[in-house]
């Protein structure tokens, strides 16, 4: 018994002492947990004021909300981002939201429950100033230390500069597509591994190729090519020269194509490298069959006008600033007497032009320089020292831009018209002298011829007078006879006399009141009682020779006076304006004419009615003096009814 509980005094005092032991390994323990408990704690202190320092010196903005929607916190470039005072106002996140993202930002917030974060949210937000910016977020939940959603924090980065500039690339882009699809070139841009990655209408048009541009896309072009090489005069060739240009991956610019309809293409490349590498390749196509038409014909015309100007009987040459020569043709050759060798390049004043002419052609120089063009005058000396007279018609020379520089001279060799005009002029004095000369016998003449005629007229009244009584009746009508010729060939003699007068010229031109003077006509004139003479408009005032244009007016009253046959005569006279003649007419109700003399009776010493009043002589008078005041004459008549004389005299 006593060894019992000997043993179990033993065995309590080894559980106490252990007990002991244990409370000191606890103690110790204890304490050293209290220790690793604060440096924990003294630990996550300073990570969380490390982590707070990261947070508000972080360049993007820094968010952290309740999952009420309530702003807690912002980090100062979120606070320069939206433009509020966190720790003095209170902000929704729903007042930040664009009213369109709404239903954007109520999905990425489901799918931060849902997920606890979310990346790459790209909205617009309103700022404080009502101010629109697009942002970039990227939000996440925070936990607390029993895994408990308390908040949700984002990073939101500012990208409205960026979407800016994305819109005015995409903008860019959009207008450089619309432009390569509608350009008048066909565009092929190939990748490297020449698959399609753009072309345009153009090139469908210009290869047949009858779908949208879009469905060419990612086509193999190598594939095309020889499926369209069919296309090409020379298909193989085409092939050829494509597959030489790919493989030398050079620039190759104006290759001409000829098709099977006719067309003419002209093929640029253009291969697209970046730091070494291909990255692509351009090709273009243009139709110009037009312009090489159009070349071509241009050509053909450039030639066909250059041997007409090569061999026409007219000098050309071109001479620029400086008067060097630049072209001469073939005439002009032959009529300076130098080879073209001698003349290109030297100065056209070596054809050294004399009396003067070096002084015209630097005046008519200095013209061309002013744009102006005109035709001179000019005698030059040949290589062979011929003298010759050239007509020169000169005009300035333009480029393309209008600016002047040189000048074109066309030569005509007027020498033998030279020669002619000389002679003309000498036989033109000569004429004059003969004309006075004439004009001086005339007067003679006539003095000379009426002299016997009084003479013979005052024989006739003696013998009459001293035979009075002793003549029967048949010689006194024979001296009736002989007294009437002599009348009648003095009045001959006088209308010879003006008829000869009337063409020679006369320096009495003035300014004749044709109505005036038809009232002084009707005064003097003999007017029988039984004729009427009746002016329907004021006769103008015309230049003229006074005398003969008194003497066209007194012949052809007079001419109607003498022929009307009717017991009441009418005579009227009227005018018409045209535009650089006046136009008279003088009606008569006389005799008339028939039509078969209407083109006789202007001629000298043609009378229809013989008469001892009718020498034949007035009408030619009157149609000289027309014809001197540069108009024409005609008359109307109707026998028995009457005439109309009608007559032009320029104003």
């Amino acid at each position: 018994m006593d060894q019992s509980v000997e043993i179990l005094n033993r065995a309590l005092k080894r559980e106490k002492e252990a007990r002991k032991a244990a409370e000191r390994i606890l103690e110790e323990k204890s304490r050293e947990l209290y220790f690793t408990s604060q440096k924990l704690e003294n630990l996550l202190d300073e990570k969380s004021s490390e982590l707070q320092g990261v947070f508000e010196n972080i360049i993007d903005a820094y968010v952290v909300m309740d999952f009420n929607g309530n702003i807690l916190k912002f980090n100062e470039a979120a606070t320069k981002l939206f433009g509020y005072d966190i720790d003095n106002e209170e902000i929704k996140v729903a007042s930040l939201i664009y009213k369109e993202d709404f239903q954007y930002a109520i999905d990425c917030f489901a799918q931060l429950t849902e997920k606890g974060f979310f990346k790459d949210y790209e909205t617009r937000v309103y700022t404080k100033s009502k101010e629109v910016k697009w942002v970039h977020v990227n939000g996440s939940i925070i936990f607390d230390r029993h895994q408990k959603p308390i908040a949700a924090q984002g990073i939101v980065r500012d990208i409205t500069a960026e979407k800016a500039s994305e819109e005015k690339l995409k903008a860019s882009e959009n207008r450089l597509s619309t432009l390569i699809l509608n350009l008048d070139s066909g565009v092929v841009l190939e990748d490297e591994n020449r698959k399609i990655v753009l072309t345009n209408n153009k090139f469908c048009e210009l290869f047949n190729i009858k779908s949208n541009p879009s469905d060419l896309y990612g086509l193999d072009c190598t594939y095309s090519s020889e499926k369209n090489k069919v296309l090409f005069k020379n298909p193989e060739d085409f092939i050829e020269r494509m597959r030489s240009i790919d493989a030398a991956k050079e620039t190759v610019l104006g290759d001409e194509l000829e098709m099977l309809d006719g067309k003419i293409l002209e093929r640029n490349y253009i291969p697209i490298q970046e730091g070494g590498f291909n990255k692509g390749y351009l090709w273009t196509f243009k139709d110009v069959t037009l312009n090489r038409t159009y070349r071509k014909s241009l050509e053909i015309q450039k030639e066909k006008y250059y041997s007409i100007i090569a061999n026409m009987h007219l000098g050309l040459i071109e001479v620029n600033l400086e008067d060097e020569i630049l072209m001469v043709n073939q005439s002009f050759i032959e009529m300076s007497g130098y080879s073209e060798e001698e003349l290109l390049g030297k100065s056209d004043q070596m054809l050294f032009p004399v009396e003067g002419g070096l002084d015209i052609i630097k005046a008519e120089n200095e013209k061309r320089i002013k744009g102006i063009s005109n035709s001179y005058e000019v005698k030059v000396k040949t290589k062979e020292n011929d003298i010759r007279y050239c007509l020169i018609s000169g005009a300035p020379n333009y480029d393309l831009n209008g600016n002047i520089v040189g000048s074109i001279g066309v030569y005509l060799d007027i020498t033998d018209l030279k020669s002619l005009q000389i002679q003309k002029e000498s036989l033109l004095s000569k004429l004059e002298r003969s004309n006075n000369e004439l004009q001086e016998y005339a007067h003679i003449v006539s003095h000379d011829l009426k002299s016997p005629l009084r003479s013979i007229d005052a024989l006739v009244s003696w013998l009459k007078e001293d035979n009075k009584g002793k003549l029967d009746e048949m010689s006194l009508k024979n001296f009736e006879l002989i007294e009437s010729t002599l009348e009648k060939m003095e009045q001959l003699i006088s209308d010879v006399l003006d008829y000869s007068s009337v063409g020679t010229d006369s320096n009495d031109k003035a300014d004749v009141n044709l109505d005036q003077m038809l009232t002084d006509l009707t005064t003097i004139l003999y007017i029988p009682e039984h004729i009427a003479i009746n002016s329907l408009n004021p006769l103008p005032t015309i230049q003229g020779d006074p005398t003969k244009l008194q003497q066209l007016f007194q012949n052809l009253i007079s001419n109607a006076v003498k022929f009307i046959d009717k017991e009441k005569g009418l005579i009227t006279i009227d005018v018409e304006d045209l535009k650089s003649h006046y136009k008279f007419s003088i009606e008569d109700n006389g005799i008339g004419i028939d039509k078969q003399f209407h083109d006789k009776i202007f001629k000298i010493f043609h009378a229809l009615n013989k008469s001892k009043d009718s020498t034949g002589i007035g009408l030619s008078i009157v149609k000289k003096i027309v014809d001197l005041h540069e108009g024409q004459i005609w008359l109307e008549s109707q026998v028995n009814v009457g005439t109309t004389f009608y007559f032009t005299l320029k104003k």
